[in-house]
This record gives structure tokens, C-alpha cells and sequence, in this order.
């Protein structure tokens, strides 16, 4: 949970709450344009200006201070270690749209060095909009494009993709989708991936205000009945266990 920051050239005049941001790499003391000292862990922060809160962010300068409360939550590797299959060596298809690549990129990393086949799937609305393409190339990992107004890679949404990735996997031969974005964007890679016999972890994005379970703002429902926090029992949860109809 990240703290808007001081009043800048955004203007505040009353508190704002903290932004629930997921930490989008890691970075080394010594890398290049990053200062800190000896052993010092550096962690960036991807997000997109769309309202106060993160247009405040944006004016942050050089020193500026912000409040932060973390880690939160359980991510990707915890969920999918007490699933028991961590050691499962099929393909990985992780599917990001928008600023929910930023979520992906620390897993993306990890998988590929375990030696896992890692395909990365990125969706936006034009080739502008497409976030950290570089960085994930980088990886050495296979990277398929999709915009909506096909001003680069394939002509139409993320979902396109993925579908004939998986049906070209024949029943999925043991894949797993890892998504992270709009909601609808979400639930139609749980539905194709149940279609297809893979399986499927989803990092909600609700909307939080406190990110460690007191103002029950961010709950989602399951279906197997009842409500789930994402803040504490997410934000990633097998994509079978939520009930995508109540889910806003």
C-alpha cells in the first residue's frame, strides 16, 4: 500500500487514502540510474496516472518521501506451492492487460530461471499501451502482442492468443495461464483455460483501502459460497475458486 505522497503539483486538500500497488521488479543497488547503498533492496513501482491518487505519485521528485505498508498478501509462488504442483515443468502462459503486466514481471523471472517454457502475453488497447514489452524481452522468454486497434502484434484482444496457444497445447498438456488485468479480461483466461484442461491463477485487482483486512473493502466472492479477502487471501487465487458473476 503506497502513501499518495506531500501536495505537489497535484492538488490535495484532504487525506487520500494509500494505493494498493504490486511491486513490478527488483532492482540491484548498482544498476544503472538507480543510487542506494550497500545492500540496500530496491523495488520499482509501475502504474498508469488515472485519478488524484496517482497523478500525486507521478509528481513525486528525486528524495521525496511516501508511506508504505508491505509485503501484503500472498502472490503467485506461495498459491501455486501449497497447490502442491510448484515442481510441474509444463508450459507457463502469463497474460497481462494494461498495468497488469506489472504484476507479472518478479514471476515471469523466477519461472525462467527454473527452466520453465515461459510464453508472456500482453494486451492493450494500441501499441502505445504497451507496457514493459522491453523489460520482459529481456527475459529471453517468448513474448506474443495483442492490441485492439492492431497497431502492433495480433489484431484484437489478449485473449485471442492465448486461445489458440492453449488449443495448440492439445488439452493443455499440463499448462498453466497466469493472468493479471481487467477483471472481464480475467475471467474469460480462466474460462478458456478451463475449456482447455489448464490450470489458472488470477491476481485480483479490487480495490482496497487498508491492504491487511480491516475495512473488508476489497472482498470477493467465492463459489464455493462466502467471501474472500483479496488484501489477506490474495491478491492471486485459483481462477475455479471465485464466482466471476457477483464479481464487480
Amino acid at each position: 500500500m503506497l502513501g499518495a505522497g506531500a501536495e505537489g503539483g497535484a492538488v490535495r486538500r484532504d487525506p487520500l487514502l494509500p494505493r494498493p500497488m504490486a511491486v513490478y521488479r527488483e532492482l540491484g543497488p548498482m544498476a544503472a540510474g538507480v543510487e542506494g547503498a550497500a545492500g540496500e533492496r530496491i523495488v520499482e513501482v509501475l502504474f498508469r496516472v488515472v485519478g488524484r491518487g496517482t497523478a500525486l505519485l507521478a509528481d513525486l521528485r528525486k528524495d521525496d518521501r511516501v508511506s508504505l505498508v508491505g509485503p501484503l498478501g500472498r502472490g503467485f509462488a506461495q498459491v501455486e506451492a501449497e497447490a502442491k504442483i510448484a515442481a510441474s515443468a509444463g508450459p507457463a502462459l502469463l497474460v497481462g492487460g494494461g498495468t497488469g503486466i506489472a504484476s507479472l514481471y518478479e514471476w515471469a523471472r523466477a519461472l525462467a530461471s527454473a527452466g520453465r517454457a515461459v510464453t508472456v502475453l500482453i494486451g492493450a488497447r494500441s501499441a502505445g499501451d504497451l507496457l514493459g514489452w522491453s523489460d520482459y524481452a529481456a527475459l529471453g522468454v517468448e513474448m506474443i502482442g495483442a492490441t485492439e486497434d492492431g497497431s502492433a502484434g495480433i489484431k484484437g484482444l489478449v485473449t485471442k492468443p492465448l486461445e489458440d496457444r492453449l488449443r495448440k497445447l492439445q488439452a493443455g498438456r499440463d499448462a498453466t495461464v497466469y493472468a493479471v488485468g481487467p477483471t472481464p479480461m480475467m475471467r474469460a483466461c480462466a474460462d478458456l483455460a478451463e475449456a482447455h484442461a489448464a490450470r489458472c491463477y488470477v491476481s485480483l485487482e479490487n480495490p482496497m483501502a487498508c491492504g491487511f483486512g480491516v475495512c473488508l473493502g476489497c472482498a470477493a466472492p467465492r463459489r464455493s459460497g462466502g467471501f474472500a479477502l483479496v488484501c489477506r487471501s490474495g491478491p492471486v487465487f485459483p481462477a475455479l475458486e471465485i464466482d466471476w458473476a457477483g464479481l464487480p
